[in-house]
């Protein structure tokens, strides 16, 4: 469930706690006037603190943190990047303007990355991985990181949809080299935008750190305004504002995952055995934020979608939003060799129907749900 439903007044509480602290709405600087208080570096720690990961830089979206990333584990103009067909565009967005090409490869039943497909994809250009943890369920990232070992390639995970997942018992965006989060209105907590790079390695954070800052090294030996720079950046900032709300939103994370879980397992258990699932790879602790299933009847397909439309669900990207969540349909971005590929997923996804989990709805409303999906 995105977290826009969990927002009250302890978010705008900690946002006028703001201007009732000296008003400052910038990250860095202005010591005088903000009585200490310092929303984002706050907001980094306590995700570090509960991802258990050694580094966070806040930036400005999940896209901005892509991109961040793969400048920072050296993602250059002229590489190319192996990533995902079903995919929000965003991550073929940031390759992209890091000057990469985007390589793409299909998705298994999971819906997320298809390791088989690495050793066709990958060439000598090849500089960096980025599965996508889509919609709540990890990728099978053992045979992932084995394959990206032995290339000697770095892995960015692209977490944006699935922030509190686990795999093998390690949070996801704290398994490969580096690994993104998105804040924006939609995701798990939302902070209206933002975005974090999250890190083990000291030096990809040095980079992530600078870059998203115009290059400034925060020398602690000179004032902001005579800081030192040793490579060039760009504006990626967030404001203190977002981090209020993100460290509330944060502080709750533990409760709506149990509040998805709840209304996942009562509509999984009132739609029964039926249903042709989504796989969910061994080793994985999703969030329960959609459930997903397929079905190639196009007539029975359609009346499942009705149903879910009329009663109030609605779906959740597939398919309401396919368009901007399947590299075929990305011919503006892509090359003709790459869409071609996609069509393997594509008709994967047309099959699809993934029931969103709102807090709105009650787990007795998903067991009746569940129910009335049954009888059709």
């Amino acid at each position: 469930m995105p977290g826009f439903e969990w927002i009250d007044e302890e978010e705008k509480n900690a946002v006028s706690s703001i201007f009732d602290n000296g008003g400052v709405l910038f990250a860095h600087g202005f010591d005088g006037m903000r009585n200490g208080v310092y929303h984002v570096r706050e907001f980094e720690q306590a995700i570090s603190v509960k991802f258990k990961v050694k580094h966070c830089q806040a930036v400005t979206s999940g896209t901005a943190a892509t991109k961040v990333a793969l400048k920072a584990v050296g993602v250059k103009p002229g590489d190319e990047v192996i990533t995902q067909a079903f995919n929000f565009i965003a991550t073929v967005e940031a390759i992209l303007d890091c000057g990469a090409t985007p390589i793409i490869a299909n998705v298994d039943r999971s819906l997320n990355m298809n390791p088989s497909e690495l050793a066709s994809l990958v060439s000598p250009k090849t500089s960096a991985i980025v599965p996508v943890h889509m919609l709540g369920v990890p990728a099978d990232m053992d045979p992932i990181m084995a394959f990206a070992k032995e290339k000697g390639l770095p892995v960015v995970e692209d977490n944006c949809e699935s922030v509190g997942a686990r795999y093998d018992g390690g949070y996801l965006g704290t398994i490969g080299e580096a690994g993104v989060f998105s804040f924006d209105h939609g995701k798990i907590i939302a902070t209206g935008e933002g975005g974090m790079v999250l890190c083990n390695d000291h030096a990809v954070f040095k980079y992530a750190n600078e870059y998203q800052d115009h290059g400034h090294e925060n020398n602690p030996a000179f004032p902001r305004g005579l800081d030192t720079c040793s490579t060039p950046g760009f504006n990626y900032r967030m404001t203190e504002m977002q981090a209020a709300v993100g460290k509330v939103q944060l502080s709750k994370l533990d409760r709506m995952l149990e509040a998805n879980e709840e209304r996942y397992l009562a509509l999984v258990d009132s739609m029964g055995e039926s249903f042709d699932y989504r796989s969910i790879p061994q080793k994985s602790e999703i969030i329960h934020d959609c459930l997903i299933f397929f079905e190639k009847d196009e007539v029975l397909r359609k009346k499942l979608i009705d149903i879910l439309g009329s009663e109030g669900f609605g779906t959740k990207n597939l398919p309401d939003a396919i368009n901007w969540h399947c590299a075929a349909y990305w011919g503006h971005a892509l090359s003709s060799e790459q869409v071609e590929h996609a069509q393997t997923t594509r008709n994967l996804l047309h099959t699809a129907i993934a029931i969103p989990i709102w807090k709105r709805k009650s787990v007795d409303d998903y067991k009746q749900l569940g129910k009335k999906l049954l009888k059709i």
